[in-house]
């Protein structure tokens, strides 16, 4: 490769290597293109796989500041460039890998740290982005619901009080007002207070006698 090309690679590399969340390298030894078409479409719309050269994938990581490649950087060598969910890309390696053994992941970098293909395969175990998006959207939705259902009763309950008043002060408006249309009972009469008559005392006799009778007087 001539050297202009070798710095147009190694740019392309280093490119592809600072707009990836994650990269695993893979030895794909004895894989046909038909299968290598069929991997790169199993990674996902968000992923991309490449055929590298070892020497100039050496250079292209360290200029992206890309730790933990070189050692694992010998033979046929390939990389998944993952800008999209890692565990997705992940899921699709290890799948492809199942079905077609001649596929070796050797390891890789997720969020600037070195991950082991062990660690990969763990990594594609774990539930994916839109999976766990959707179980959140459920627990959201469960909680919203008994929640509504929690108010909901409480409200019916008040609504057949309300009904029920409804349907009994139609049949007696009294009921609204407290029984305040019912005339009251009348009260019982009070007894008459007992007067005290006056009575006249009798001129004693000796009143009387301060006066002489008129045969008193004749007779003196």
């Amino acid at each position: 490769m001539a050297r202009p090309d070798k710095a147009a690679a190694v740019a392309e590399l280093t490119e592809q290597f600072r707009g990836s969340k994650a990269v695993v390298l893979t030895e794909y030894r004895g894989l046909t293109v038909a299968q290598l078409k069929q991997l790169r479409k199993s990674l996902g719309e968000h992923a991309s796989y490449a055929v590298v050269k070892n020497t100039l994938t050496k250079i292209a990581a360290r200029e992206a500041g890309v730790e933990g490649l070189e050692a694992s950087l010998a033979g046929p060598s390939a990389i998944a460039f993952v800008s999209g969910d890692p565990v997705e890309a992940a899921k699709g390696l290890r799948d492809f890998a199942k079905a077609n053994p001649l596929l070796v992941i050797k390891g890789g970098v997720l969020d600037g740290k070195a991950i082991t293909a062990d660690e990969i395969k763990k990594l594609a175990d774990l539930e994916s982005r839109e999976v766990l998006l959707a179980k959140l959207a459920g627990a959201m939705k469960a909680s919203l619901s008994n929640a509504v259902s929690l108010f909901a009763a409480p409200l019916a309950q008040t609504a057949r009080l309300v009904e029920a008043l409804r349907q009994k002060a139609e049949q007696d408006p009294t009921v609204l007002t407290g029984g305040a249309g019912t005339p009251a009972p009348a009260a019982a009469p009070e007894p008459e207070a007992e007067t005290e008559t006056e009575t006249e005392v009798p001129a004693t006799s000796e009143a009387a006698g301060d006066e002489p009778t008129a045969e008193e007087t004749t007779q003196a």
